[in-house]
C-alpha cells in the first residue's frame, strides 16, 4: 500500500520504468521460462489473468498495487525450478478486468482464493510484495488453512504504516472510479485496517521483509508486524528499496526460497 503524493507518484513511475527496463532487456527475456498454462479465470464477476510455471509444491506470487505479474519476470526461472509457480494480475491491473464493485483487500483476496480453487490448489506458499503482501495477510487472517507459509515484503497493516501518510488530508471515498489509479489511491487511503488481535491470530509460518532503503513503508511499522504475528521472522533485504523484487531479483528469489524450502 502506498499513499499518493506527487513525490510518491514519481517514485511509483520510476519503479515501473525500472521494472519495464529489466523485463524487456535481452538478459531478462532469455531467463524467462515458458508458462505451462496461461489464461483468464472467471472469478467474482471478472476475468483474472494468470500464468503457471514449473511443477512441485505451489507458490503464489502477488504483485504490488498499480503494477502486474511482470514484476516477477526475472525470478521465475529460479522459483519454478522445483515449484509450481502461480502468477496473476490483481483485478483491474495488468490484463485482469474489473467491474463496478469497489476494490478492497478482502475482495482481491477472494479473487485469488477463487483462482486457487479453479486451479485445484487447496493450499500454497504465498509471496506478496506491497499490496500483494497486504492481500497475503488478509488471506492469513481469514483463511489461514489456505497457506503453508508466507513471505511478506513491504506491506502495511494500517494506512499510517506508509511514510507518506498525512492524517490532515481528506480521505477519498472508497468507491468505484472510472480511473483505476484513482480507485487504488482511494484504497490506499482507507485500507488496510488489521488489528493487533487479528495479526496475533495468524498461525501461518511467516517471514516479514523490508528493503534496507525502503522509501515507502516505515521500518518500525514492519517490525511491529513481525513482532505481532506469532513466530514471525523479520528480514532486512540489503541494498534495496521498496521495489526489491525488481531491484535485486536474484537475491530476492534466494531469500524467498530459503524461507519457503526451510533452508535458511
Amino acid at each position: 500500500m502506498m499513499t499518493v503524493t506527487a513525490a510518491h507518484w514519481l517514485r511509483l513511475s520510476l519503479a515501473g520504468l525500472l521494472a519495464l527496463q529489466l523485463a524487456t532487456s535481452s538478459e531478462a527475456v532469455e531467463r524467462v521460462p515458458r508458462p505451462s498454462e496461461s489464461g483468464f479465470a472467471q472469478v467474482d464477476g471478472i476475468s483474472l489473468f494468470y500464468q503457471i510455471y514449473g511443477s512441485g509444491e505451489p507458490i503464489l506470487l502477488i504483485h504490488g498495487g498499480l503494477s502486474d505479474g511482470e514484476v516477477w519476470r526475472r525470478q521465475l526461472a529460479a522459483l519454478s525450478e522445483n515449484h509450481r509457480v502461480i502468477v496473476a494480475d490483481s483485478r483491474g491491473q495488468g490484463r485482469s478486468t474489473r467491474d463496478e464493485t469497489p476494490i478492497t483487500y478482502d475482495l482481491m483476496a477472494d479473487d485469488y482464493l477463487a483462482l486457487l480453487d479453479q486451479l485445484g490448489e487447496s493450499s500454497v506458499a504465498l509471496v506478496g510484495w506491497s499490496d500483494g503482501g497486504i492481500i497475503g495477510l488478509d488471506i492469513a487472517i481469514r483463511h489461514p488453512e489456505r497457506l503453508t507459509r508466507m513471505f511478506i515484503q513491504a506491506a502495511n497493516v494500517t494506512p499510517d504504516g506508509a511514510l507518506a501518510h498525512d492524517p490532515t488530508k481528506d480521505v477519498p471515498e472508497l468507491k468505484h472510479y472510472e480511473s483505476i489509479s484513482e480507485e487504488i489511491e482511494a484504497l490506499w487511503a482507507n485500507e488496510p485496517n488489521f488489528t493487533r488481535e487479528q495479526l496475533s491470530s495468524i498461525p501461518v509460518p511467516t517471514e516479514i521483509a523490508i528493503g534496507e532503503h525502503d522509501e515507502t513503508i516505515s521500518r518500525d511499522h514492519t517490525l511491529f508486524i513481525a513482532n505481532t504475528i506469532p513466530g514471525a521472522r523479520f528480514v532486512l533485504l540489503p541494498q534495496v528499496g521498496h521495489s526489491a523484487p525488481v531491484e535485486d531479483p536474484k537475491g530476492y528469489a534466494q531469500a524467498v526460497l530459503r524461507f519457503i524450502d526451510g533452508t535458511g
